[in-house]
């Protein structure tokens, strides 16, 4: 075994029971794991915008991230008017304090307006997309702890499942490539066969697993999520890899040894967790 794929599996079997017990504990435990990803992911991201020549605005960016985790779960746990109202106000006041700075420290020179946009965006993408997370582990409808926590690993096993697939079967079948400029390694018999495995994983999962805990989600419903969330995560991938692809890197950073940067090991999740958080809602389930 090369010593790249020994640190791999060394940090999986750290990471794996870790990231359960976590969102098992669920509360602050989970507040301060999603912080650390955000801050991680948006440091992350603004270091690629450093090499295509635009400075973020770490300064507002690094600690909005770190907070957002906890407004989102302020409003959820103790959800009322006023707290979604601050919720607000606390965003407004991301993009206000932004403008000041970028007027103070940068010049029309600076590209002040991509500074903005950057930093904005990868406090959404970044913190915002993932911090959805909590809706899933602490629901409006009431959980158990496992309940909670496997209605989060729903999503990503997912994820994982697909990726998995997609990899093997474009490995085995090969054929057209999915996105050539993008990701020259994906084809389109990997991508649908990752589709297809976790349109059936889904129900699979609902019926062994969800069903244990007291979480009821009809098998067509689940075989919808699967489908779909597996589909869009998939584009997620693709967005993170063309990102990578404008400022010629391979790891958006280091943070998982031997996985790559927090973006890299996210990049679906960022659109499966919401994706997740809609079509649960919509079928009532959280």
């Amino acid at each position: 075994m090369s010593s790249n794929m020994l640190r791999r599996v060394l940090v999986a079997g750290i990471a794996i029971p870790a990231a359960v017990g976590i969102v098992y504990l669920g509360g602050w435990a989970l507040v301060v794991a999603l912080a650390v990803l955000s801050v991680a992911g948006v440091m992350e991201l603004y270091r690629l915008a450093d090499h295509a020549g635009i400075r973020a605005l770490r300064q507002i960016g690094v600690p909005a991230a770190a907070l957002v985790p906890l407004g989102v779960f302020v409003a959820t746990m103790y959800g009322s008017e006023p707290n979604h109202t601050w919720l607000s106000f606390f965003g407004i006041g991301v993009v206000l304090s932004a403008m000041v700075v970028v007027l103070w420290r940068r010049s029309p020179d600076d590209k002040p307006l991509a500074s903005v946009a950057i930093t904005l965006f990868g406090v959404f993408y970044a913190a915002a997309l993932l911090s959805l997370l909590i809706l899933l582990r602490h629901p409006t409808a009431p959980v158990t702890a496992w309940g909670g926590t496997w209605l989060v690993f729903l999503p990503l096993v997912v994820v994982w499942a697909c990726d998995t697939v997609a990899m093997a079967g474009g490995s085995l079948i090969g054929g057209p490539k999915l996105a050539p400029v993008v990701s020259p390694n994906k084809t389109w018999s990997g991508t649908v066969m990752g589709s297809v495995v976790a349109t059936l994983l889904a129900p699979l999962y609902g019926w062994l697993v969800l069903g244990r805990v007291g979480i009821h989600v009809e098998l067509w419903q689940l075989a919808v999520f699967g489908l779909v969330v597996s589909s869009l995560g998939q584009v997620g991938d693709l967005v993170e890899s063309l990102f990578k692809r404008e400022v010629d890197v391979k790891d958006s950073g280091s943070f998982f040894p031997g996985h790559g940067g927090v973006l890299d090991r996210l990049d679906s999740l960022y659109w499966a967790i919401p994706t997740a958080v809609v079509l649960l809602t919509g079928f009532g389930v959280i």
